[in-house]
């Protein structure tokens, strides 16, 4: 197996990393023989995450994206495939779909050879990447701010009851960052009516959060879980409606200009 570029960096100027885990969509030819016919369609992908925040390229943002999908390995798992919450969900190495429904084709999923090679040619590299990039941050600035950038679809029974919120914030329970930190991206919520939001419910964090959130070491992470309703369709093929995104967009530009706000105030 040769796992070819795993991710795509983009060093900036600023002490903040904009991780984008789940946003990739190539696949192992292992993976790709093996996927149902509602798997290969990629529907759990977070997508057009990377385009809904290039406005942090112009602003300095180092970013890392992943660029394999999910369904290879699931880079805001932790390597031990440990379950990150008490109700449905999936792992390292998803299996099911978000529905419930089987990810794979009965004995065709990667055996666990091809899988501990994924964990070592595309998970690893990431992180080792995102905790270098944290370091570098540190050494430069004094601090590191962390913003794990998510979508999901609005509605998946499985996940969650009814409609998820249009903005979910996750600080593992004001675990991963400074409460001054989260209570300024909660504001800029609230100064807006259009997207409904709320603070550690559903999803209070993943893998990527809850590791590298180090207040303490100054060390700040985030994690958003957006509602893809507000800049797509949420049905194939999962089309960028830049009408919509337009005001979503306005608003992550403000938290994120509040993040970068707030950090330049702990120098």
């Amino acid at each position: 197996m040769n796992i070819r570029d795993p991710f795509h960096f983009q060093t900036g100027s600023l002490p903040l990393l904009i991780s984008i885990p789940h946003a990739g969509t190539q696949l192992t030819p292992a993976v790709e023989a093996g996927l149902t016919p509602d798997a290969r369609a990629l529907p759990d992908t977070d997508w057009h995450i990377p385009q809904l925040y290039d406005f942090a390229r112009s602003l300095g943002a180092s970013i890392l994206v992943g660029n394999y999908s999910r369904f290879v390995i699931d880079l805001n798992r932790p390597a031990d495939d440990k379950p990150l919450y008490s109700s449905a969900t999936t792992g390292l190495y998803p299996d099911v779909l978000f529905n419930g429904e089987p990810s794979f084709l009965t004995g065709k999923a990667p055996d666990d050879r091809e899988r501990a090679g994924y964990l070592q040619q595309i998970w690893q590299p990431y992180h080792q990447q995102l905790q270098d990039e944290l370091a570098r941050l540190k050494a430069q600035h004094g601090y590191a701010l962390l913003f794990d950038a998510h979508s999901i679809a609005s509605v998946i029974p499985r996940l969650f009851d009814g409609k998820l919120p249009d903005l979910n914030l996750g600080t593992n329970d004001g675990a991963s960052c400074a409460t001054v930190l989260s209570d300024r991206l909660v504001t800029c919520c609230e100064q807006q009516q259009q997207f409904s939001h709320v603070l550690n419910g559903r999803f209070k964090g993943g893998y990527i959060t809850r590791a590298y959130g180090k207040p303490a070491e100054n060390q700040h992470a985030v994690q958003l879980e957006l509602a893809q309703v507000n800049y797509m369709s949420e049905q194939y093929p999962f089309a960028f409606d830049a009408a919509r995104a337009a005001p979503l967009q306005q608003l992550l530009s403000r938290m994120i200009d509040s993040m970068i706000d707030w950090g330049a105030q702990q120098r």
